[in-house]
């Protein structure tokens, strides 16, 4: 029964094929509020989970646009190529993450990042 808002950035987990293609299982991350950290709303549906997002160091790669799994899985290349094959990072998952609201036409934020091993 409370009402957050949106909140930024909206990250999607991408568990890629071996064609580099989205597999059907994907995770949406939305971050909690500062007010709701130390005692987050307990979620009613239970697909639901709150988790804590350790820290991490990632590589990254920055576009705009309006993001479709093909502009993700386009930039993911692209940022694999660019690292070459002496970065070490996660190779089972990525994450692609959004910044702005749908009705945002112009000046959009997207990142893929790596994590870093």
């Amino acid at each position: 029964g409370v009402g957050m808002g949106m909140t930024a950035p909206v990250s999607i987990t991408a568990f890629p094929d071996e064609d580099g293609s989205f597999q059907q299982k994907v995770k949406v991350s939305l971050r909690l509020p500062s007010q709701f950290q130390d005692d987050p709303p307990r979620p009613t549906d239970e697909n639901i989970k709150i988790e804590e997002r350790q820290g991490m160091t990632i590589y990254s790669t920055q576009f705009g646009g309006y993001a479709k799994e093909t502009d993700y899985v386009n930039y993911a290349a692209k940022l694999k190529a660019a690292l070459g094959s002496e970065a070490a990072y996660r190779k089972d998952f990525y994450l692609c993450n959004g910044y702005d609201p749908p009705m945002k036409p112009y000046g959009r934020r997207n990142e893929v990042w790596f994590v870093k091993e």
